[in-house]
């Protein structure tokens, strides 16, 4: 959807935003994502990153600056909750079609996409952490988003589910070439997934290329010593891959379609 000048798919200008008694909750958030690229934000718990995120969507209103979003722009949104009363009887596929009229060959091949097919007719309270948010993340390609927002899309996932997902999510950014937003406290990730990063704390601290983020005075204020640490520790070279549905992908001859790089 981007233009011949790869103009953004969304932009936030000098964005402030209060709370109902009057509080700032972010102000002077200026941040952009264009096709094809992650754009990571991070953070302190409270810092205001849903915040962000809402008021980009336009689910939060302005109080201050401004944003623009593409005409046309399709976006697909996965809150950082979901309220889903574990009593209700509600199947993969039944949830899927909440909120859409899709057909069974488009929910097949969104929740192949994830790695979940298999589960299109389990109960959605009987999936296990990894399995839900590979769902809700099917429901939200399933209109071939331009942009795709993720609130903490690994929350409630194990160590080896997280690097999965966050596999899928370079994944679907490669296939789909859309834009993708979303909000990270996995630094790993940080480091060696996204494009750029924006830190926030009330306000934009920092942003710009992962490693460059990382060496500011900022960062280290606001992370400490023992996040460059364990980040320092990260930097070293991989012996295998992920492929889109979670296995480990170590020799040359895999015939997942993953391609095998290393970073550090």
């Amino acid at each position: 959807m981007n233009g011949p000048d790869n103009s953004p798919l969304l932009e936030l200008r000098d964005a402030g935003v209060r709370a109902p008694d009057g509080r700032w909750l972010i102000r002077h958030v200026s941040l952009s994502v264009r096709r094809g690229e992650i754009v990571t934000l991070i953070g302190p718990n409270g810092g205001g990153k849903t915040t962000t995120i809402r008021a980009a969507l336009g689910i939060l209103p302005l109080a201050e600056g401004s944003v623009r979003r593409d005409p046309d722009l399709r976006v697909g949104y996965v809150p950082q909750k979901l309220a889903l009363d574990p009593a209700l009887p509600m199947t993969v596929a039944r949830f899927m079609r909440l909120t859409c009229s899709a057909t069974k060959a488009q929910i097949v091949q969104a929740l192949e996409e994830t790695g979940v097919c298999a589960r299109m007719n389990a109960q959605v309270a009987r999936l296990s952490g990894g399995e839900l948010q590979r769902v809700l993340i099917a429901r939200a390609i399933l209109r071939k988003p331009d942009l795709l927002v993720l609130d903490e899309p690994v929350q409630g996932v194990d160590f080896a589910g997280e690097a999965a997902l966050y596999e899928l999510i370079s994944h679907i950014r490669e296939t789909m070439g859309c834009g993708i937003l979303l909000v990270s406290h996995d630094l790993h990730f940080v480091m060696a997934g996204t494009d750029r990063v924006v830190c926030i704390n009330g306000h934009v601290c920092c942003s710009g290329h992962p490693h460059a983020v990382t060496k500011t005075p900022e960062y280290a204020d606001l992370f400490g010593p023992a996040a460059l640490e364990r980040l320092a520790a990260y930097t070293h070279h991989h012996d295998h891959v992920h492929a889109p549905d979670g296995h480990v992908c170590d020799t040359e001859g895999c015939d997942c379609g993953t391609s095998k790089e290393k970073s550090g």
